[in-house]
């Protein structure tokens, strides 16, 4: 038994070996660790503290998988006699034994090949937990948010389209990062978040879109939609009709490995049940509409064949062809040069002119929501410190001092 294992532990040090160079390789030339390095920090200390954390996760999905696979291979060594012996056994000897017994009771053959199946699958499912575990972006467990109406009661006279009240949005057990926001956003009306990074913009816009991660706790008197609560769980088939979101970076909006095509018309395909063929007419329509040269082309194409302002106006063409009632842009010109940006926002102010969409913009630069807003909301460490309208901003006639600055 002792040689077996021995011999199947050195036959797998290869794999280990060339997984943890390949990590160590790409770990090695990243700037924290180059960092370190011209710091003086050690070399022991730059393995325990930077590359062996970083390696962590890949490392303990192999030695659970490798665990699997070598149960496997003594059990087999052991079912052909060259493995475990009398009087000690594993899962390859009993089935050995119960071979003779497989006509009269075949629940002895059963027995061991099933436990094969269910250890092997245990260890690699341990594996995932450790590993996630390992990873501090999934360690914290996601909240279970009480059930809630997927259906807002919505007042008779509030003609609101957006309502917030009180909106919380914090770590469980840690800090509020969105803290007592209250907003609300009328039927073609255009409105701003502006403020620093980490003020808690995003985190808003994400409430309202329903897209907060599940790892943080959201809380509110009222945050709906329409007639949508956006506490519980809404109809997912309304949330694509009537919700658009357009996302900071235009390179990670898509999925570099499909095509165009078939990403620009899920929306129409899933939610309200176009055929193929009228999906991609669509499309190709409002690709024509925010200037996109040969749509028909483009909707063959991978996402890293069109250009970064290519790929934000692609998004927003989808837009188009839903006509949502709400259009929830994060930082969407802040990835684009100024001309880009330009012609990105002239695409905006066609589908507000146009449609009537209502929208929620978020932006860094005053200019920009100066010209395309009619109420821009200043936050600062996840609260609103101010309310101006553009003619205050455009004459300067502002109270707080961090609006100021």
């Amino acid at each position: 038994m002792v040689s077996s294992v021995v011999a199947i532990g050195v036959a797998g040090i290869p794999s280990f070996a060339r997984l943890t160079a390949n990590l160590a390789a790409k770990i090695s030339t990243s700037e924290y660790v180059t960092t370190a390095r011209l710091l003086g920090v050690p070399a022991w200390a730059v393995a325990v503290r930077h590359t062996l954390p970083n390696m962590a996760e890949p490392l303990l999905i192999l030695a659970t998988t490798v665990f699997a696979l070598s149960m496997v291979e003594l059990s087999a060594l052991s079912f052909i006699g060259l493995g475990v012996q009398s009087p000690t056994y594993d899962f390859g000897l009993l089935l050995n034994e119960s071979l003779t017994q497989i006509y009269t009771q075949p629940t002895a053959v059963v027995g061991p090949s099933v436990m094969i199946v269910l250890t092997g699958l245990a260890a690699m499912v341990l594996g995932d937990a450790l590993a996630a575990r390992a990873n501090p972006r999934t360690a914290r467990r996601a909240v279970r948010r009480p059930s809630v109406p997927a259906v807002a009661d919505v007042p008779a006279g509030d003609g609101a389209l957006v309502r917030i009240e009180d909106l919380r949005v914090g770590v469980p057990g840690g800090p509020e990062l969105v803290r007592g926001v209250s907003l609300t956003i009328d039927p073609g009306e255009v409105v701003a978040l502006v403020g620093e990074s980490g003020s808690g913009k995003s985190l808003t816009a994400m409430s309202v879109a329903g897209l907060v991660s599940e790892e943080l706790d959201v809380r509110a008197e009222v945050l709906r939609v329409g007639d949508m609560n956006m506490l519980g769980q809404p109809d997912r088939a309304r949330l694509g009709r009537e919700i658009s979101v357009v996302y900071q970076d235009p390179g990670s909006t898509f999925n570099p490995s499909l095509r165009m095509g078939g990403q620009l018309t899920e929306v129409l395909r899933t939610h309200l049940g176009m055929g193929k063929g009228r999906a991609r007419k669509l499309i190709t329509e409002a690709l024509d509409q925010v200037n996109i040269t040969e749509p028909a082309h483009r909707l063959r194409q991978h996402p890293h064949k069109l250009s970064g302002g290519m790929r934000q106006r692609c998004m927003i063409a989808t837009t188009l062809v839903t006509t949502p009632k709400l259009i929830v842009a994060d930082e969407p010109t802040t990835a684009l040069d100024v001309t880009v940006q330009h012609e990105v926002l002239r695409q905006f102010r066609r589908i507000h002119r146009e449609q009537g969409t209502a929208m929620l913009f978020i932006s860094h630069d005053l200019g920009v929501v100066e010209a395309l807003c009619d109420r821009i909301l200043v936050m600062k460490e996840g609260e609103i410190v101010e309310r101006l309208t553009p003619a205050q901003l455009r004459d300067r006639d502002v109270h707080h001092p961090y609006t100021r600055a």
